[in-house]
């Protein structure tokens, strides 16, 4: 039985008919096209599909589409706001916090929302708030440093 979605995305409001247990994740990049966010496990264990619902990172692969219903989803598509970066994503290219590139926005979306509650973390609130994303590439160190780096008020960039 098919179930209506209402929903904002980026700011703009969807509308939408979907499955009962159908992932937001399939929702964002297949019926709306909004490809930024990865597809890495289709099993929460690498958060590659990391998103804002209410301002709070969710797997987006193993949360169905239905709990968004009525609630505001922001992908990596919807931090930069008026042709500007947001923050945390001028700092990762300032810091060199990406290397393939797969799992950045997850990570970066992670990062959002660690900063849009705590907006000066140490480094160990960093890593924690980053611990359900893997990275083959970085090591990790650039990440938590471009994070830092907002957190010190150095990134261009504006915030979302």
């Amino acid at each position: 039985m098919s179930v209506d979605l209402e929903f904002m995305i980026n700011g703009r409001r969807e509308s939408l008919t979907v499955e009962p247990l159908e992932p937001l994740l399939t929702v964002i990049r297949d019926r709306l096209g909004l490809t930024g966010t990865k597809k890495g496990c289709d099993g929460g264990e690498c958060g590659a599909c990391t998103v804002l619902l209410d301002g709070e990172p969710i797997l987006s692969c193993v949360t169905p589409a239905v709990v968004a219903h009525g609630r505001s989803v922001t992908t990596i598509e919807g931090l930069e706001k008026d042709g500007h970066l947001h923050t945390i994503q001028a700092a990762f290219i300032e810091k060199g916090a990406v290397q393939c590139g797969f799992c950045t926005p997850g990570m970066i979306m992670a990062a959002a929302g660690l900063l849009a509650k705590v907006p000066q973390p140490n480094e160990a609130q960093i890593r924690q708030a980053l611990a359900g994303n893997l990275c083959r590439c970085t090591g990790y160190q650039k990440i938590v440093d471009a994070v830092l780096y907002v957190a010190a008020g150095r990134a261009g960039g504006k915030e979302g």
